[in-house]
């Protein structure tokens, strides 16, 4: 098999990559990630997902790099991490009875063949009408100020929500598994049948 490199070290996304049971390595991409004038969000992840992926090719000329990015949108506005309680509150408050829709950006880059494919996965978060008592017990009892959305979806944030909307949960915590199997296997790995391939 090919080498695979995860050009991310998001602890988040490593968790997810090792469901498949594939052997991989992990590579910090250093790319600028600004938005650029009147880019779409959709447009900004799946360039950034792009470039992440090539940015790790000096290290691993000869592999299979997953690249991968998010953003969360809300009427039509980027959200950022909020990195502390109060940014935190101020952005539940918002979210207070809306919807929230996550867009994740993912690529596999064959940095060998120079070949790129690539997609934008959305899942969209329905969340409760929160009180100012649920909005503060949550943030101290999880802290999620490195997270877009100020929420752990996999963890105590389920409490925040009334529905979730999308093909893969996984898509929300950064990482889309689902579409991510499609894209290996058109780029050659079978993940199927590598497990067999790792039993012999």
């Amino acid at each position: 098999m090919k080498t695979l490199v995860l050009g991310s070290t998001s602890p988040f996304r490593k968790t997810i990559l090792e469901k498949l049971k594939l052997p991989f390595y992990c590579a910090k991409p250093n790319i600028d990630e600004t938005e650029k004038d009147n880019e779409l969000p959709q447009d900004l992840v799946e360039r950034l997902a792009i470039e992440k992926a090539k940015a790790v090719k000096p290290e691993f000329p000869k592999a299979l790099i997953i690249g991968s990015d998010q953003v969360a949108v809300c009427e039509g506005e980027i959200l950022g991490k909020p990195h502390n309680f109060e940014n935190a509150v101020i952005q539940l408050n918002k979210f207070s009875g809306k919807s929230i829709t996550f867009y994740t950006g993912l690529c596999v880059y064959d940095s060998e063949k120079e070949i790129v494919v690539s997609l934008v996965e959305p899942f969209t978060v329905h969340f409760n009408q929160l009180s100012q008592d649920d909005i503060e017990n949550y943030l101290n009892a999880e802290q999620p100020y490195n997270c877009a959305g100020s929420f752990k979806s996999e963890g105590l944030g389920i409490c925040l929500f009334s529905k979730l909307e999308g093909d893969d949960p996984n898509t929300l915590i950064g990482l889309p598994l689902i579409k991510l199997v499609e894209l290996l296997k058109q780029q050659g790995i079978d993940v199927l049948a590598e497990q067999s391939k790792q039993l012999l």
